[in-house]
């Protein structure tokens, strides 16, 4: 195994979350690296398809999203005792998102879960296919136990 510099574990917040991140902080500490942990708030604002009025207020505060993705973010690095780890929250798509992230912090292994619930032709889940695709570094992908 490669001696990794700094591990991101991409985690949303589903029950799947801590089996990501309890293998990426198990595999930066072994290596005495950085570990970052990041959560993309994806939001797809409701489509207006011309001559259908939208009805009630659509609306979502994006910044109101990203400060509840932080506030998740920050309970699960107190439950897991993380207090050297990095905490990111971006808004955005996973894919693009991830892959910035992990050219600017200059990552060298990101972990992610992985369900594999889309097809047999897809051995991973949507994100973890198009993460894996756009990534410069090493990727684990967690299978997911259900």
């Amino acid at each position: 195994m490669n001696d990794y510099k700094h591990v991101l574990a991409a985690i949303d917040f589903s029950s799947s979350a801590d089996q990501v991140l309890l293998k990426a902080r198990d595999i930066a500490q072994r290596n005495n690296a950085k570990f970052s942990l990041l959560h993309v708030v994806e939001y797809m604002p409701p489509m207006d398809y011309g001559s259908d009025p939208m009805i009630g207020n659509w609306g979502v505060d994006e910044s109101e999203m990203q400060e509840q993705a932080k506030l998740s973010l920050q309970r699960i690095s107190e439950q897991h005792k993380l207090e050297n780890a990095d905490l990111n929250v971006l808004l955005g798509t996973p894919k693009h998102e991830i892959s910035q992230f992990v050219q600017d912090q200059q990552c060298d292994l990101v972990v992610i879960g992985s369900h594999g619930r889309h097809g047999i032709g897809l051995l991973l889940g949507s994100t973890a296919n198009a993460v894996l695709h756009a990534m410069p570094c090493d990727i684990l992908a967690v299978k997911i136990e259900e």
